[in-house]
């Protein structure tokens, strides 16, 4: 497992770089200048931004977890994705694990 970051110098040091080491996860940086080369993910974080990072005042750590939970529970299991051709990630995901995806008929 590893996380793929385009702002190094930012993230790499000090307690993210031990967390992720303490728990074997890899860390990888794109080129600078290169977001395609994260491009998948690009459109999910702008969402996710404007959504609910923007939108909210954090007041604890708990608080966070718990919008951010919303949050998530809502984009996987209430939003049809265009990429799973209309399904939800939740529903394409249940499709998946019975051997069925709308890429392979």
């Amino acid at each position: 497992m590893g996380v793929v970051t385009d702002v190094c110098l930012e993230f790499l040091g000090g307690v993210f770089a031990s967390w992720c080491q303490a728990r074997g996860i890899l860390i990888d940086s794109i080129e600078p200048g290169k977001p395609s080369q994260n491009g998948f993910v690009e459109s999910f974080n702008g969402r996710l931004r404007d959504e609910c990072l923007n939108e909210t005042l954090f007041t604890s750590l708990s608080h966070a977890k718990q919008v951010l939970e919303a949050w998530r529970y809502d984009y996987n299991h209430h939003r049809p994705h265009s990429a799973h051709q209309g399904a939800t990630p939740a529903q394409f995901a249940a499709q998946a694990e019975k051997g069925y995806t709308p890429f392979s008929a």
